[in-house]
C-alpha cells in the first residue's frame, strides 16, 4: 500500500510539473487564489453508536473554510465544522447546543484539471477531492469532554458561477474518522476498544452544501490565467525594432543638434549684418544691343510643305518693298523646319522653303536674284515656343 501511495504521488507531481512546463500561468503570488467559504448540512454515524446508528441521531452541521489554490490542481484549506444538538437523540447526546467541533487542515486535488487540463479559467462543473487531518473537541455533560485527532476525506461536486467564476457552489459528501482521543469518546459511544483509524465504527458520514467566494488576484481576475508567451523569433524581431527606433532617435538627435548649430550661426550672421553700414549703389543702365539687320516679316509654311501659301504672300511683298526702298540691300533668306520627322528630310525641306521664297521675290516682284542668298537651317524648336511657328523662312539684311 505504501509503495502504491508513493507511486501515485510521484505520478501526480510529474503531471503537475509537465503541465506547468507546457503553459505559463499567472497569479502565483502569496495573496493570489485565496477563497472563503461557508457551508451547512448534517452528519450521522456510519456505525452504531449506543442508541444511534446510520441515519439515526442526525446532527445539523455548520462550517467555514479558508483555502488557497497553489496550482490549478493542488490546494490547501483550513476547514472547521460544528455539529449541533438537535434533540435528546442527537449525535453524541452531549445535551449541549454544540455536540462537537472539527478543525481540519486538508489538501485539495482538482480531478477535472488533473485529467482534463486547465482551460484558462475554471470549468462550470468540476470534481475536487479533499483529504487531511485535524483536531476534534467533544462537548458534553454525560461523557467527559474529550480532544482527539480526526481524518477527513471528501469529494466536492463544484459549480463555478458567473462569467468570472468568482463564486463556487458545492455539494460535499464527506467521511470523518476518529484516529485517536484522550477521552475515548468514540470507544465509549461504540462500545468497542480498538476501533480507531479508517474504521466505520469510529466515523461520521457528513453531507454539506457550501459557497466559496474567491478573492481577486494579481492578474486582474479571480483565478489562474494563461500568460501571453512570445517565442524567440518574436523576441528577436522586437529587439531589432527597438534597435531601429534607437537609431532613428539618435539620428533625430544629431539632426536637432546640427539645426541648433545652424540657427546659432545664422543668428551670429544676422547680428554681424546689423552692424554693417549700408552701401550706396549707383544705378547702372543696362544697354541692350538690338539686332537691327533681322527683318520682322516671316513666311510660315504648313507641315511638310515648301510652297508659299497665298496668305503668306503679304510678308513676301513687304520684303520686296523694303528691297526696292533700299536698292543697296542684300537679303539672306533662312529656311527652317520643325523638329518632327527625319533630320535629313527636314534639312532638305528647310532649303526648299528658302528657295520658294526667293523664287517668289524674283519671279513675282522682280527682285534681282544676285541680291538674294538662301540657307537651309534644318529643324529647330528654338525660334518660337509653339512648334508650328518654327516652320518658317526669315529675312536678314546682310548689308547692315
Amino acid at each position: 500500500m505504501k509503495k502504491l501511495f508513493l507511486f501515485l504521488a510521484a505520478t501526480v507531481l510529474t503531471a503537475s510539473v509537465c503541465a506547468q512546463e507546457k503553459e505559463v500561468l499567472t497569479a502565483h503570488k502569496t495573496f493570489d487564489n485565496w477563497y472563503l467559504g461557508f457551508n451547512g448540512g448534517a452528519a450521522t454515524p456510519m456505525h452504531k453508536w449506543g442508541d444511534n446508528g446510520f441515519m439515526k441521531g442526525i446532527a445539523p452541521s455548520a462550517g467555514i473554510r479558508l483555502g488557497k489554490n497553489l496550482t490549478t490542481v493542488f490546494g490547501v484549506a483550513v476547514d472547521a465544522n460544528a455539529y449541533l444538538e438537535s434533540d435528546d437523540k442527537s449525535l453524541m447526546k452531549t445535551r449541549t447546543f454544540i455536540d462537537a467541533i472539527n478543525v481540519d487542515g486538508v489538501g485539495t486535488f482538482n480531478l477535472s484539471n488533473f485529467f482534463g487540463g486547465y482551460l484558462g479559467k475554471p470549468r462550470r462543473v468540476e470534481l475536487v477531492a479533499l483529504g487531511g487531518f485535524g483536531w476534534t473537541h467533544q462537548f458534553g455533560s454525560i461523557y467527559p469532554r474529550a480532544n482527539g485527532i480526526n481524518s477527513k476525506v471528501a469529494l466536492d461536486l463544484t459549480f463555478n458561477l458567473g462569467s468570472s467564476r468568482a463564486v463556487q457552489f458545492y455539494l460535499e459528501p464527506a467521511f470523518v474518522f476518529g484516529m485517536w482521543d484522550n477521552g475515548r469518546m468514540f470507544n465509549a459511544l461504540s462500545r468497542h476498544s480498538k476501533n480507531f483509524g479508517y474504521d466505520s465504527r469510529s466515523g461520521l458520514f457528513q453531507l454539506n452544501l457550501g459557497l466559496n467566494f474567491k478573492f481577486g488576484t494579481s492578474n486582474g481576475t479571480k483565478n489562474f490565467a494563461y500568460a501571453r508567451l512570445r517565442d524567440q523569433s518574436e523576441i528577436d524581431d522586437l529587439n531589432a525594432r527597438i534597435n531601429e527606433l534607437r537609431d532613428e532617435n539618435d539620428n533625430k538627435d544629431r539632426r536637432i543638434a546640427r539645426d541648433i548649430r545652424r540657427i546659432a550661426e545664422l543668428e551670429d550672421s544676422l547680428e554681424a549684418a546689423k552692424k554693417v553700414k549700408p552701401t550706396v549703389v549707383n544705378k547702372v543702365t543696362k544697354v541692350v544691343n538690338v539686332n537691327n539687320n533681322v527683318l520682322q516679316p516671316t513666311v510660315i509654311f504648313g507641315q511638310g510643305k515648301s510652297s508659299v501659301d497665298a496668305a503668306q504672300m503679304a510678308s513676301v511683298a513687304m520684303i520686296a518693298k523694303y528691297m526696292k526702298n533700299h536698292p543697296e540691300s542684300k537679303i539672306l533668306i533662312k529656311g527652317y523646319a520643325s523638329p518632327e520627322g527625319n533630320p535629313e528630310l527636314n534639312q532638305r525641306l528647310s532649303e526648299n522653303r528658302a528657295q520658294s521664297v526667293k523664287d517668289a521675290l524674283v519671279n513675282r516682284y522682280g527682285i534681282a536674284a544676285s541680291r538674294l542668298t538662301i540657307q537651309g537651317m534644318g529643324a529647330t524648336d528654338e525660334l518660337f515656343d509653339e512648334i508650328d511657328f518654327n516652320r518658317v523662312a526669315t529675312f536678314t539684311d546682310t548689308t547692315k
